[in-house]
């Protein structure tokens, strides 16, 4: 394997379809339809709503030494005056929904890459996981103009399919995407149109405008019938800004100067960033929805295999 798969963060402003493909052979080593115990701790004090693999009824056959006698189908033994056990099999396969957020505030990065570039990583890394534990992989991209879904399927192509939308959008950037809470609820809605229940849906974005009841409605009614966890992305000039000085920024068209030994401005950020960090741990938190944080320089990979690693042998 590959150290820079494995160790590195995700590179570049934009997406390299080759290098989201690749990730494939990593994502082997995660499972993510396992439960870790440093996953269900990120939900908070809250009932978590994560549901294991269902089982469904096979057959009954005449009870067996070790059978365990709470299987016993008592009616079926009345019947024949002879014990019979019922079988039972272990639900093999699940939907498994990766949502990926390349709305133009995900395009921001002051190391290594872009938030969305992040996002497209993750993503990837999910789907192939999922696809390797036996699950149908499905998604839907959103730019806060348009997106595009995917139904689960079973297939190596349906995941090349989710990674090929992934890049097209991350490099069709549009002009003036919606970044509002409309947007991000408008998403939601269709999310929760596509994802039947039962289904494990990663949400992976970085809640810039996750507001407002129209979305806390759509996320109340996903997190009911689905495994919902969030994936939230950010860069570390999020979370501090750098040393006293002055600092060129653009945003590919106009450039600015940002003063950060102006007192005003940092207490302004700060306000913000916690407000905003605090939102979404309590919204989620009310929903019984982990949230996952991954920052720019984090190895995307050492990242989930701290929740979704393979136990060792």
């Amino acid at each position: 394997m590959q150290a820079e798969l494995v160790d590195a963060p995700a590179r570049g402003a934009y997406t390299d379809l080759e290098a989201l493909i690749a990730l494939r052979f990593p994502a082997r080593q995660l499972q993510p339809a396992r439960r870790s115990r440093a996953l269900a701790t990120l939900a908070g004090a809250n009932k978590s709503n994560f549901r294991g693999r269902g089982i469904d009824f096979d057959e009954v056959r005449m009870y067996q030494a070790g059978d365990d006698v709470r299987s016993i189908d008592w009616r079926v033994t009345a019947r024949s005056g002879e014990a019979h056990t019922k079988l039972f099999r272990e639900e093999r396969e699940r939907p498994v929904l990766v949502v990926v957020d390349q709305r133009p505030d995900m395009f921001f990065g002051s190391r290594h890459c872009f938030k969305s570039v992040l996002a497209a990583h993750l993503a990837a890394l999910l789907g192939w996981a999922a696809l390797e534990g036996g699950d149908r992989v499905g998604g839907l991209v959103f730019n806060g103009e348009s997106h595009r879904e995917l139904r689960p399927r079973r297939s190596r192509r349906t995941v090349l399919s989710l990674l090929s939308t992934i890049d097209s959008y991350n490099h069709g950037l549009p002009g003036s995407g919606r970044s509002d809470e409309q947007g991000f609820a408008q998403m939601l809605g269709t999310l929760r149109r596509v994802a039947r229940p039962g289904s494990s849906v990663y949400l992976v974005s970085d809640f810039r405008g996750v507001t407002g009841d129209e979305a806390d409605k759509h996320l109340y009614q996903l997190a009911r019938h689905s495994q919902v966890t969030a994936v939230a992305c950010s860069d570390a000039l999020e979370q501090q800004l750098p040393r006293a000085g002055t600092y060129a920024v653009s945003d590919g068209s106009a450039r600015s100067v940002l003063d950060t030994a102006d007192r005003g401005l940092r207490r302004r950020f700060e306000d913000e960033r916690a407000q905003h960090q605090s939102l979404l741990q309590q919204r989620m938190g009310r929903l019984g929805i982990p949230v996952l944080q991954a920052r720019t320089d984090d190895s995307p990979f050492r990242l989930l295999q701290t929740y979704y690693g393979a136990p060792r042998r």
